[in-house]
């Protein structure tokens, strides 16, 4: 099919009586836990690369890819032909923690493609099948290595549902785990952004480690995400990864680095940790590595490696059609430079993308690494900014302009497309110096050779002056109206972010410059579509500050 061919053909009545049964089914028999099915309402019944075709007929461009897991997309024929091998083969499928030749190859391959100061000296245990179940392993393998309990993770995290991961996740209420600023431009936790808030990140977290009172011991270990996915796509600046290596190695910490989603490629790099030249203590891993097929492990420094036999386990732990499937993706992904090709399509994509903050007010950020990208809605309407000359001026407003045009918050009009913007002005004053040179220019005090300008222990120059806008809430009714949109539009993406306001763009690695260039139209379709009528497409109108509810009678 060409990708750019129409979805709103004719389909049999068959057809479509069958594809409506199939999800009334679902709907009176599966579990209120469900998420994806009730966002997209499709029946995948055949799929090949990017495309997936329903049981209504219609097609789609598939940029969820099982939430990452697909690297090479749908049925790659490396991925089939490795499977196929096996069954062909006579091979026992499951095998506990027996060694065969399948599961041979795919350590071997697997080894050859880990950061070099790792892979030298690795260890491997095969966990239970999810993400999950490789992050509560480990955990468990620096309690056992520590001898301590605690963990240190970051705010907006997501490391999996069961109970250990959700705990370190940024959704946790139980809370048993000493939690962290993540560092981030758009929403910065400090209001500063760029280095000077990366760096205030790693102050609070240096001082969370020293500080005899601040109620933390020294942890069992630091885990965190080098782009937070479900966070809404937040990629680490490479200073600050560094920097928290540098603290935790400074501590006897161990270092974990979630790679469930970033890794095999999909951020340009073949694990995203190796952009900063971070090299961490363990590493977990789970999705594209199983090659579509589920399967998860933890790779880790020998010394650490203190477990007795049985200390950890899995029934499915010996997967042999997972362990074919992925050993040929990663290999497919190292022999073609899929990760160098994820690096130059994500950043033309994401330039391409930025345009629409140009011309659609609700887009607040375009941000993102290699193909793992996010668009964040906001609500333009809602207070957020400060309403200041500066900030008026930054957001596209002469000094002593009217707001009452179109699209502005002085006319009444409704749509959402316009010039207005809430581009954050950086804070006046706040000059970093010699940013990415990755030299620390004293303990402490710099990020990666980024020293904040004027930080004595005080006011960080520029900070809370008014001279930075705040960003306009979030506004996930609108996401959604867009994925709803995509979705009429034959294209399948994701919602994530704090209040999943946040579109995700997760295609494979295989995507073509024709798919993409047709994922950008329709992605770009479906937000000038909700931009004109919000109304139209389920989105409630803003509620303005100066609306006074209607007097009972």
């Amino acid at each position: 099919m060409a990708v750019t061919e129409s979805v709103t053909g004719e389909t049999s009545g068959g057809a479509r009586e069958a594809h409506e049964g199939i999800l009334r089914r679902q709907s009176a028999r599966e579990s209120r836990a469900r998420t994806y099915a009730r966002a997209l309402p499709i029946v995948p019944v055949r799929a090949r690369g990017l495309t997936i075709e329903g049981a209504d007929g219609r097609r789609y461009l598939d940029c969820l890819s099982g939430a990452g897991t697909l690297a090479l997309g749908h049925n790659h024929p490396v991925v089939l032909e490795a499977i196929r091998k096996v069954l062909d083969s006579g091979a026992p499928l499951s095998i506990l923690d027996l060694a065969t030749p399948v599961k041979d190859a795919f350590i071997t391959e697997l080894f050859r493609t880990l950061p070099p100061g790792l892979a030298d000296r690795a260890r491997v245990q095969f966990c239970g099948p999810a993400g999950t179940d490789a992050v509560e392993a480990a955990f468990k393998l620096v309690r056992a290595a520590t001898g301590r309990t605690g963990v240190l993770a970051f705010t907006g995290a997501y490391h999996g549902m069961t109970s250990g991961a959700l705990a370190a996740s940024g959704g946790a209420c139980d809370v048993r785990v000493a939690r962290l600023p993540y560092p981030q431009d758009y929403r910065c936790p400090f209001g500063v952004g760029g280095p000077g808030g990366a760096e205030l990140s790693a102050r609070w977290t240096e001082s969370v480690l020293d500080d005899p009172k601040s109620g933390v011991p020294l942890p069992a270990g630091m885990i965190l995400e080098p782009v937070q996915g479900e966070g809404g796509v937040l990629p680490a600046p490479d200073a600050w990864l560094r920097r928290m290596r540098q603290l935790t190695a400074d501590r006897g910490i161990p270092l974990i680095a979630d790679e469930i989603q970033t890794g095999v490629g999909r951020t340009g790099a073949f694990w995203a940790v190796e952009h900063s030249g971070v090299v961490p203590d363990v590493m977990v891993l789970s999705k594209a590595i199983g090659g579509s097929l589920p399967l998860a492990v933890v790779v880790y420094r020998d010394d650490l490696d203190v477990w007795e036999p049985g200390a950890h386990a899995g029934t499915f732990r010996g997967n042999q059609l997972a362990m074919a499937a992925g050993t040929a993706t990663l290999a497919h992904v190292r022999e073609n430079g899929l990760s160098e090709r994820a690096a130059l399509l994500g950043t033309r994509m994401l330039s391409q993308l930025r345009a629409l903050k140009d011309e659609f007010a609700c887009v607040g950020d375009v941000r993102g690494r290699g193909l793992m990208i996010g668009v964040e809605f906001v609500n333009p309407e809602a207070e957020g900014e400060r309403d200041t000359e500066a900030t008026r001026n930054g957001r596209g407003l002469s000094a002593g302009e009217p707001e009452d045009r179109p699209g502005s918050r002085g006319d009444g009009d409704t749509r959402l497309r316009g010039p207005v913007r809430d581009t954050p002005v950086e804070p006046r004053g706040a000059a970093v110096a010699g940013v990415g040179t990755g030299r620390d220019t004293g303990h402490g005090s710099s990020l990666g050779g980024a020293v904040v300008s004027g930080w004595d222990g005080g006011a960080l120059s520029g900070w809370d002056d008014g001279s930075r806008s705040r960003p306009h809430p979030a506004a996930p009714e609108l996401a959604s109206a867009v994925q709803r949109a995509c979705l009429e539009r034959g294209l399948i993406v994701e919602l994530g972010g704090r209040h999943a306001g946040v579109v995700r763009l997760l295609p494979p690695l295989t995507i073509t410059d024709e798919q993409a260039a047709a994922v950008l139209d329709r992605l770009a379709d479906a937000v000038a579509a909700v931009a004109r009528d919000p109304v139209a497409h389920g989105v409630r109108p803003p509620r303005r500050p100066d609306d006074r509810d209607e007097p009972s009678g």
